[in-house]
């Protein structure tokens, strides 16, 4: 009973999860890769070159990336641009593709490591990875838990580190955002003050 318990936790562990989400070190959410990722271990995955024209007034969000399974986003540049407002969205823009790499890389790892130890599991009962007939072989959950709680024993620290960076990343953000609204909102009303003086002086 304890070791189907533990399997069905690892399952839930290793599902994908909501975008920019950090990681958890006792419960990590890997984001699965694409299935033509086994296929190219021995090549570096990149991102795709292409890149929407920046709009002035929206944001640009994209299909997942088969890599890493984040829809990328292009932040659109606002007429005027303050030297804050840049500030502001070349961070967001920086911290889009900084977590793209890490999940590219963490599938990467992650879809390789495990078809090492499938192939090591079947290597072990004297078994191929395909039988007879071609189909491809799989193991029991309670044997693919071990490898899952492996993992995220292995890369604990790498997470951890992760999640340090995430929140530093998102607290800067954030405190960028609430200084352009303020000054916004201050601008929209000094211009409101400066408006009512013209009228009423004429």
């Amino acid at each position: 009973m304890a070791s189907k318990t533990t399997a069905a936790a690892a399952w839930r562990i290793f599902s994908p999860f909501t975008l920019h989400s950090p990681c958890s070190i006792s419960a990590l959410n890997i984001r699965q890769c694409s299935s033509k990722l086994a296929t190219k271990q021995d090549t570096t995955p990149k991102r795709s070159p292409f890149r929407p024209a920046v709009s002035s007034t929206h944001d640009w969000i994209g299909p997942p990336n088969p890599l890493s399974n984040l829809r990328p986003i292009v932040y659109h540049i606002p007429e005027n641009e303050s030297d804050l407002q840049k500030r502001l969205r070349h961070l967001r823009q920086e911290t889009e593709d900084w977590n793209h790499d890490f999940w590219t890389k963490q599938n990467f790892s992650f879809t390789k490591e495990k078809e090492e130890f499938i192939i090591s599991q079947l290597k072990a009962e004297g078994l191929t990875l395909r039988d007879e007939e071609g189909r491809r072989r799989s193991l029991d959950s309670e044997v693919m838990a071990v490898f899952y709680k492996g993992f995220l024993d292995t890369n604990g620290v790498r997470h951890w580190s992760y999640n340090n960076e995430w929140y530093r990343r998102n607290f800067t953000i954030t405190m960028l955002m609430a200084r352009v609204a303020l000054r916004n909102i201050w601008r929209t009303v000094t211009k409101r003050n400066d408006k009512n003086n013209r009228t009423s002086t004429t």
